[in-house]
């Protein structure tokens, strides 16, 4: 697997220098299954919730829910993939080499779609408020359709790489060796970061662009809910710059580390790099059972919907003890529990 998801090796040599990261695996191997557990848990009861909603109190005849619905997807199938990373931190690669490589393919299938499509919704809230006359009335489900299907295509041409070039490495170590799930060459996995670079700059642009006019509409406008909607503008980008900015900063950085680049050829250097590396991708990684809290459940009609649900699953539970009290009740008066 390449620097985005993991890096097993516990030494590398600069120069003459043997540089020993022990003490890293050791923390990756605790820390990155731990936390993989509670972003997995987490996104599995967030967007598994948004699908019941969507399904139960939503129709999917509006571009927005579409987008909802692709975006809950999207988090899943990234949400897939961590299981098999947590595993691997702790004991290598313990599957076969062709589940290496349809993993790898899934795990960024999702992380490219989960991105495009928060870019789509983002250029969708922006033409309903920058443009509020522009006709976004027509054609809402063909058009979420084919813009979805277009949005996997890309995300699934995007993650193709990882399936062709991805392979079972021995890894060495001072104990022993094991097994890593890594692109083949240095050359891959230099074009998958770049790749990965460039599509969150292009994005990133984008939902900046985008949300910088909304709040400029926003506050031009007098609303009483206007503070309200400021503050969720500003969350989202924050979150957003906060969780991937950072991340895609240090895997550049690991680049040039990896190639020993000056002042980055350092071991010590070296170790900050990738100790930054795992607290940025915690961060990152959490994205995906973020997008509901942000995108969903803080819209006023999602909490409705789950209030209204879970009184729903409150009131039957409670109808359902009623009625076994009462039928125990017949039971002991005509005497047929003896």
């Amino acid at each position: 697997m390449n620097d985005s998801v993991n890096d097993s090796e516990n030494f590398f040599e600069y120069e003459d220098e043997i540089c020993e990261k022990e003490e890293l695996v050791k923390f990756g191997s605790i820390a990155i299954p731990v936390f993989f557990f509670v972003v997995i848990t987490l996104s599995l009861i967030g967007n598994i919730l948004v699908l019941v909603l969507l399904a139960f109190y939503e129709n999917l005849k509006s571009l927005t829910n579409i987008f909802i619905l692709n975006l809950a997807i999207s988090d899943l199938i990234f949400t897939t993939g961590l299981p098999f990373w947590a595993v691997y931190h702790i004991w290598g690669w313990v599957f076969p080499e062709i589940l290496c490589k349809i993993v790898t393919f899934v795990f960024f299938t999702g992380f490219y779609s989960s991105i495009l499509f928060l870019t789509m919704m983002t250029i969708y809230r922006y033409l309903a408020v920058v443009h509020p006359l522009y006709d976004l009335s027509t054609q809402k489900v063909s058009t979420g359709v084919v813009v979805s299907f277009l949005i996997w295509i890309i995300s699934t041409g995007a993650a193709i790489p990882s399936l062709l070039y991805t392979s079972l490495i021995e890894i060495y170590h001072k104990d022993g060796s094991s097994w890593g799930c890594e692109y083949n060459t240095a050359l891959c996995k230099n074009i998958a970061i770049s790749q990965q670079n460039i599509l969150f700059l292009v994005a990133f642009a984008v939902i900046g662009f985008c949300y910088i006019q909304i709040l400029r509409r926003i506050t031009r406008t007098r609303s009483p809910t206007k503070n309200r909607a400021v503050k969720l503008v500003f969350c989202i980008v924050a979150v957003f710059f906060v969780g991937w900015v950072p991340y895609n900063v240090v895997i550049f950085l690991r680049i040039l580390a990896d190639n020993l680049v000056e002042p980055f050829d350092d071991c010590r250097v070296s170790i900050q790099l990738d100790y930054a590396f795992y607290v940025c991708r915690f961060i990152a990684f959490s994205h995906c059972c973020l997008n509901p809290v942000f995108y969903v459940f803080v819209g006023v009609k999602f909490r409705s919907h789950l209030k209204s649900m879970l009184h729903r699953l409150f009131n039957r539970q409670r109808l359902v003890e009623e009625q076994q009290q009462v039928r125990m009740q017949n039971l002991i008066s005509h005497g047929s529990v003896y």
